[in-house]
């Protein structure tokens, strides 16, 4: 429309909306569609053959200079996949908003091709003579209706006009005036759109680049949602979105994968592959979203997110399994799901919930997301294929003095971490190829409090066969038998020198002293706590490592003391996961992810 398929904009006439070939803007949607197809095609190309064959055959500077020219186009490619996704989401969406104003013209001219009323230019429907007049008994005059600014707001009545035609033509006017006044809105915002989505010039894509495809991808988002969004089935099972998503056309796919990769990314139930590619999308439009703000916590996220897009662009070494991220978003603390292996064509899928302080900055990009590496490094060593997954998808609680205080970290976040990680690892076992794989699931710190809420939810977390706790200030239920896996496939790693894991229950009262004076358990610990090292509870219930709790033990190194050059040093607490200091750990860790428990070294309980 609007000198494109033979519309007129703001001048719309309802005759115009009738001629209007809605197939014209199909048909330039879908070219715009192939093209974006052919980029994303380039890209895999580059990323997926070129840049693996360069890596792995050429060395030196000229090498070098090569791989970063690649990686530019690769970032080209990239930009114009995703704008002309929008620009044929755009035209798709303004020709199903189109469409549908069509139905409701066509709809009004028809009952007005019936009744015998004449529908005018302008819009106005002429009657003719009808009823008995009450004096004279002869029919009652014919007249015009007009379709007024806010159909409905004249009551097209007997009480208007005696004439029963009166109130039908009444109604005609407003529904043909509503679809031609809704087309030209549609029209204008479309346009509007339209212009909007162009390039700079030259021949890079420079961070200022992607901001403006951010602002893009938001307006057509906002303009889409009847013809899209509204269909994605968020209040679904996992199950049933993977039906959803199977359902398709490939066109549809495409769309949604433009338009909402930030939807479709997170959706649990969806194929990972398709996750992965909807969220390296969804991760360049993050990232030029964030360029745009000059604030602490943008900033921070910002340098994860740069951390983890370059992982995702560097070819593996040997040995190490392909990265796909599943999740990826800036609200609250921030969003990231990492896996190292394909969770969907893996027997063994391992997903690990990290702790208090943790949140989307570098260190978690390169620290916890290491930790899942490793783990699928250690998984893989046992045959069948595996994958091990870092999983932030809640705001872990925040305490700015390290440790902290667990005061801060009460049930509610683990609440809502513990229905997400459910609702995840739901994900998980849906989208996964074999008829029954095998699951375990890996809380540390506070998120082992976190896995153990989601054990309590009704049918406890899906899917999963084996739960890991290590560094466990509690998980919130005093036995393992609570656990719903049955207490033989509950598992527990505790350092000797890990503080938090010999936190004394808040009940006690030399804790509630401790605390009020230093601000926290750890300061309990060390400064009431000593004095009662018989009793098993800790600051989330049971203490897991303890024989009352009923878990299996397995042995992990004892971690530095707690006291270091007159200073508390809680390193103890962060090096399950780290092969080149605790490799009893995770070799524990990658056999129970692998279904070889019966192998681990046992420890005893306390």
């Amino acid at each position: 429309m609007s000198g494109r398929s033979g519309g007129a904009g703001a001048a719309l006439t309802w005759s115009a909306l009738r001629e209007v070939k809605c197939a014209e803007l199909e048909e330039a949607a879908d070219g715009w569609g192939r093209v974006s197809n052919r980029a994303d095609a380039a890209r895999d190309r580059i990323e997926g053959q070129f840049l693996p064959g360069l890596h792995d055959t050429q060395k030196g500077e000229a090498a070098g200079a090569t791989e970063g020219r690649l990686r530019r186009l690769g970032t080209n490619f990239q930009y114009i996949y995703t704008e002309c996704g929008l620009l044929r989401t755009t035209l798709n969406s303004l020709a199903h908003e189109i469409k549908a104003q069509q139905r409701v013209l066509q709809g009004a001219l028809d009952d007005a091709a019936a009744l015998k009323f004449t529908v005018h230019a302008d819009g106005s429907v002429t009657y003719p003579a009808a009823g008995e007049g009450l004096v004279d008994g002869k029919p009652l005059a014919g007249g015009t209706a007009s379709g007024v600014p806010n159909p409905g707001m004249v009551t097209p009545s007997g009480l208007v006009a005696p004439n029963p035609n009166a109130g039908k033509a009444q109604d005609i006017a407003d529904r043909v005036a509503q679809a031609v006044r809704t087309a030209a809105d549609a029209d204008w915002r479309y346009t509007r759109i339209l212009r909007s989505l162009k390039a700079q010039e030259g021949l890079s894509v420079p961070a200022a680049t992607w901001t403006d495809a951010a602002a893009d991808a938001a307006a057509v988002r906002q303009a889409a949602r009847s013809y899209l969004k509204d269909a994605i089935p968020h209040d679904a099972s996992p199950a049933e979105r993977k039906e959803w998503w199977a359902g398709l056309t490939d066109e549809q796919r495409e769309e949604y994968l433009a338009v909402y990769p930030d939807r479709i990314g997170n959706l649990d139930g969806i194929p990972a592959l398709v996750r992965d590619a909807a969220n390296r999308d969804n991760l360049q439009l993050l990232m030029g979203k964030l360029e745009g703000r000059d604030d602490d916590d943008s900033a921070t996220k910002l340098a994860a997110l740069r951390e983890i897009d370059r992982q995702l662009r560097a070819v593996p070494k040997a040995g190490e399994p392909p990265m796909y991220l599943l999740g990826i978003g800036d609200q609250g603390n921030g969003r990231a799901i990492v896996s190292y292996g394909n969770p969907d064509t893996a027997r063994n899928v391992a997903a690990y919930v990290p702790g208090l302080n943790t949140s989307l900055d570098e260190e978690f990009a390169e620290g916890d997301l290491k930790r899942a590496r490793d783990l699928s490094i250690a998984t893989n060593q046992h045959g069948e294929p595996s994958a091990a997954i870092t999983w932030l998808g809640y705001d872990a609680p925040q305490s700015p003095d390290g440790l902290g205080t667990l005061a801060v970290a009460a049930g509610g976040r683990a609440e809502e971490g513990g229905q997400a990680f459910g609702e995840f690892m739901s994900g998980i076992a849906a989208a996964n190829d074999h008829e029954d794989p095998h699951l375990t699931a890996i809380g540390h710190s506070y998120g082992s409090r976190t896995v153990g809420e989601a054990t309590q939810r009704p049918g406890g977390i899906p899917g999963v066969d084996e739960i890991v706790f290590v560094g466990s200030p509690g998980v919130g239920v005093d036995s393992a038998d609570d656990l719903g896996v049955g207490r033989e496939h509950v598992y527990v790693g505790a350092a000797a020198n890990d503080i938090v894991t010999k936190l004394p229950s808040k009940s006690q009262s030399a804790v509630g002293a401790a605390e009020m004076l230093f601000g926290g358990p750890a300061a309990a610990y060390v400064f009431g706590g000593l004095a009662d090292r018989g009793d098993d509870d800790v600051w989330f219930g049971k203490d897991p490592a303890s024989e009352a709790f009923g878990a299996r033990r397995f042995e992990v190194a004892d971690g530095p003391t707690l006291i270091a050059n007159g200073k508390l040093n809680a390193d103890a607490h962060s090096q399950y996961f780290d092969p080149e200091i605790d490799r009893t750990s995770v070799e524990n860790m990658g056999l129970i992810a692998a279904g070889h428990a019966n192998k681990i070294q046992r420890e005893e309980p306390r």
